[in-house]
């Protein structure tokens, strides 16, 4: 029930107005006064009662019975054809001859303002590779280097926390059991990257995993001689996302929101020092304790042969 700001009744006081006048013996005139409204409107509620039953006492649309100037049907269809069909609302007034506003009326009610609006939803495609190693995502998440908490942690914008750079945190993550191995680096360049992707290679070997394929965005430190020189030594293919699609890669993507949220937000660290010591520890409780939504509640280990309690 929606009540407009200076309304007067309810069907509750429309009830007892009613009970009042049938059963209680009180004038129209008394009873009408007691709820606050004139003995017009008294009347009007008793013929409704009277007509309809309780169900007169509800609250009735304001909608007037006819709109003589409402816009037909068949017009309205047409400018949403012409809409879907890409054309703006001023070509669209100006083909149809009408007035700008009714046409982007129109359009706004039909929920095709925006030009994304005019696009057909694409369907997600899930995919999720049968072997560890079959696939390793590779992304990178630019953090800015602190020495004091700032404004997200005390919530006081007046106290300036100047950055003092950037650090990099390097992630790559097995498609299979999504098992994640982290780095905060100093960079994300070519050499930086081949380091990191050579590391990351021989800690899933240690874990029995054989690196076959990697994926990755388009970033440039990807697209570098030296990253490809890499993959050829130790004869990974490497694949890149399409332009515009980081959806491509969501399992990097998704993993990153989780360890912003649950390492770099999680608690307010005195310095981005203190918060590059505490990344191995929680890396080290995602792999094999925390339970992962993809697999069944079981932390992402597990889909390796190991034992959770066992140290990757």
């Amino acid at each position: 029930m929606n009540l407009h700001s200076r309304a007067r009744t309810c069907p509750a006081s429309r009830a007892l107005l009613v009970q009042r006048v049938r059963h209680e013996n009180w004038s129209v005139q008394a009873a009408s006064e007691a709820v606050g409204v004139s003995r017009q409107t008294g009347y009007k509620w008793l013929r409704r009662e009277w007509k309809e039953g309780p169900r007169g006492l509800r609250d009735r649309s304001s909608k007037p019975r006819r709109s003589p100037k409402k816009m037909d049907d068949s017009w309205r269809h047409l400018v949403i054809h012409l809409r879907r069909c890409r054309m703006s609302s001023v070509q669209i007034a100006k083909k149809l001859e009408m007035p700008r506003s009714t046409v982007s009326r129109v359009v706004e009610r039909a929920g095709l303002s925006r030009v994304k609006s005019l696009e057909l939803p694409v369907e997600v495609q899930r995919y999720e590779h049968k072997n560890p190693g079959d696939l390793l995502h590779l992304d990178v998440k630019k953090l800015v280097r602190f020495r004091r908490p700032g404004h997200r942690v005390h919530g006081d914008r007046s106290r300036q926390s100047r950055g003092i750079g950037w650090e990099f945190v390097h992630v790559a993550i097995d498609d299979a059991s999504r098992v994640a191995y982290v780095e905060v680096l100093g960079n994300e360049q070519g050499q930086t990257t081949v380091a990191f992707l050579r590391r990351a290679i021989a800690w899933f070997k240690r874990l029995g995993v054989r690196i076959r394929r990697i994926l990755s965005d388009n970033g440039s430190n990807y697209r570098s001689g030296v990253f490809a020189r890499c993959c050829q030594w130790h004869k990974i293919r490497h694949l890149r996302t399409r332009p515009y699609r980081p959806c491509t890669n969501g399992k990097a993507e998704r993993f990153i929101q989780t360890l912003i949220r649950e390492w770099a937000y999680a608690v307010p660290f005195r310095s981005s020092t203190a918060r590059r010591k505490a990344l191995p520890a929680w890396v080290s409780h995602y792999n094999r304790k925390r339970p992962h939504g993809s697999l069944d509640g079981l932390p992402p280990i597990s889909r390796l042969g190991v034992r959770c309690e066992q140290r990757p």
